[in-house]
């Protein structure tokens, strides 16, 4: 598993909200580092991959904790 570079926590917040809290986050971080969201949005499960697609990255790993999402995602460009 990748090492987790930084971590959101965006559980409470709903869509678009863990999207743009993840895009903030992506745009300060490195090429390579691995950015982590919580968010407890199920809608993130979704977008989060097709933006990540769209935008190059790479997704690292999307599983579900209890009433929460975890999702990872490896910046690329």
């Amino acid at each position: 598993m990748s090492e987790v570079t930084k971590k959101v926590d965006a559980r409470g917040s709903f869509c678009p909200g863990p999207l743009m809290e993840l895009i903030k986050a992506v745009k300060g971080s490195q090429v390579g580092d691995v950015i982590e969201v919580l968010s407890s949005d199920a809608g993130s499960a979704k977008d989060i991959p097709e933006w990540v697609k769209k935008m190059g990255h790479e997704m690292v790993y999307s599983e579900k904790e209890g009433d929460y999402w975890k999702i990872a995602v490896r910046k690329m460009k």
